[in-house]
């Protein structure tokens, strides 16, 4: 069993150190960059990575096409914020011993936020499936959010997937308005109607949700810059979808 890690970047230098150095139980590393200016694709050459430069074809498709030009048929995909833990390491050293029982494997997902692990607000276990044959998975999802859906068996490994998110609120504000304006396409495409509603009762709703019923308040403070970001997010989503339709 020999697995090809791809990961896709654009201006990914803070980052892709870390990650590279983490898929040591990989046969190949693949990065695939869509125009990086800084020094991304020197360093992804220096740590031993294969490097394609592609035009971007959004997440999903960017992805899709990294698993296409990867060498070997298992792949293992994280982004270049993330890093496999020892003990997820260890899981697929032992998996590649073995050999495989099922098509894809999921991992729990465990962010750090402002330099905290955050073990609620529902971000934690956040499993995804990261490890895949590409004959039996792929991924889905033409905005935000995107999934692997695999057509076999899907095992569950319990090692974690480090993900290291926003060390600022400057840096998570950046972020939001990126991916608010994608999830605003998203509803605009899919002619999802956006009332005052959405905008004036779904932030309050998402923050407790977050907070109260997903017990954000146990992470401290930064539960409660989730909650607060989560609330903002789902209203800057919804209005931006209502100017798009609008034209203004």
């Amino acid at each position: 069993m020999k697995i090809s890690a791809t990961i896709i970047t654009c201006n990914e230098e803070r980052n892709l150190p870390r990650a590279i150095e983490s898929l040591r139980c990989c046969d190949e590393i693949l990065v695939v960059d869509s125009g990086s200016t800084d020094r991304t694709v020197e360093i992804a050459e220096k740590f031993g990575a294969r490097v394609l430069e592609a035009n971007w074809r959004g997440y999903a498709g960017q992805k899709n096409y990294a698993s296409g030009q990867a060498c070997y048929d298992w792949i293992l995909s994280i982004d270049a914020d993330e890093a496999l833990s020892e003990d997820l390491e260890a899981e697929i050293w032992q998996l590649k011993k073995n050999g495989a029982d099922c098509e894809a494997y999921t991992f729990p997902r465990l962010a750090q936020y402002l330099g905290k692990w955050i073990f609620y607000s529902g971000w934690y276990p956040d499993r995804k499936v990261r490890l895949f044959d590409r004959r039996k998975a792929r991924w889905v999802g033409d905005y935000v959010h995107e999934s692997v859906v695999s057509t076999g068996r899907v095992g569950h490994l319990q090692g974690n997937l480090l993900h290291y998110t926003c060390g600022s609120l400057s840096e998570h504000m950046k972020t939001m308005d990126r991916y608010t304006t994608l999830a605003a396409e998203e509803i605009v495409a899919r002619k999802k109607p956006v009332g005052y509603r959405n905008m004036l009762l779904d932030p309050g709703w998402t923050f407790f949700k977050s907070y109260v019923l997903q017990r954000g308040f146990l992470d401290g403070i930064e539960g409660l810059a989730i909650a607060q970001m989560a609330a903002l997010y789902t209203f800057l989503k919804y209005a931006k979808a209502r100017f798009m339709t609008s034209g203004r």
